[in-house]
């Protein structure tokens, strides 16, 4: 059984189409749009590296499709144990985004559940859109019926932001919070830390709140003694 989160827990604001930094992914997100806003658009497998936005645009997609009046499904395969049970528990929504696919591969219940909801979801007009950091003809699949149909999917790769886009999209997320983060601070910041663009997001929302409770401007000195606290904690 699939837990009903609050929408806003379940569509996180920050992970909206207008948040998606674009660059040479025009042509996915363009897709994924269509999908979400368009009843019959062609269904989607993405691919690409963590960090390259992936899970960004399904999340925007259900958002828009649930904006749009659809009954909608997320389903982080990754955080989720029972995969044969997730997948098969989603059957009847109106558009439904399975997220690291990569997950399952070798699970034959679990490849059994896709296959069966992928043939469902044709037959009654459902929207299917899939992710995984390979494309399906590098999924380690034991049904080749799955890999087939998976590989019939209208399917983009994305690229990841290099450095001076995630550089951007930090500054133009921490001037939205209040935050000045000048090149010094980036600089600081990316030699020391993870440059995945999600992980770098999630440190900014609490870089947001540990300044606001010190009245402090982001700093080096700030930011190494945050980070230290950051770490202790994580040891902990």
């Amino acid at each position: 059984m699939i837990t009903q989160l609050p929408l806003s827990l379940r569509w996180p604001r920050r992970q909206r189409f207008e948040h998606f930094f674009v660059s040479a992914n025009a042509a996915a997100m363009a897709a994924v749009q269509e999908l979400a806003q368009q009843p019959g658009a062609p269904w989607l497998y993405l691919s690409g590296t963590s960090g390259s936005g992936k899970s960004h645009l399904l999340l925007a997609a259900c958002q828009a499709a649930h904006e749009a009046g659809r009954t909608v499904q997320y389903l982080p395969l990754k955080v989720l144990r029972d995969h044969a049970g997730a997948i098969r528990g989603v059957a009847g929504s109106q558009f439904i985004a399975l997220d690291n696919l990569n997950m399952f591969a070798g699970d034959r219940e679990a490849e059994h559940a896709l296959f069966d909801l992928y043939n469902l979801a044709r037959a009654e007009g459902t929207a299917l859109i899939f992710a995984a950091e390979t494309v399906p003809a590098q999924l380690p699949l034991t049904l080749p019926d799955l890999r087939s149909r998976l590989g019939a999917c209208t399917q983009f790769t994305l690229k990841s932001l290099d450095d001076l886009e995630r550089r951007e999209v930090l500054k133009k997320q921490a001037a939205a919070r209040g935050i000045e983060l000048d090149d010094v601070v980036l600089d600081w910041l990316f030699a020391r830390y993870a440059r995945d663009l999600g992980t770098l997001l999630d440190l900014l929302d609490r870089l947001d709140q540990a300044s606001l409770a010190a009245q402090r401007r982001v700093t080096v000195p700030f930011l190494r003694t945050f980070l230290r606290e950051v770490n202790q904690t994580s040891d902990s």
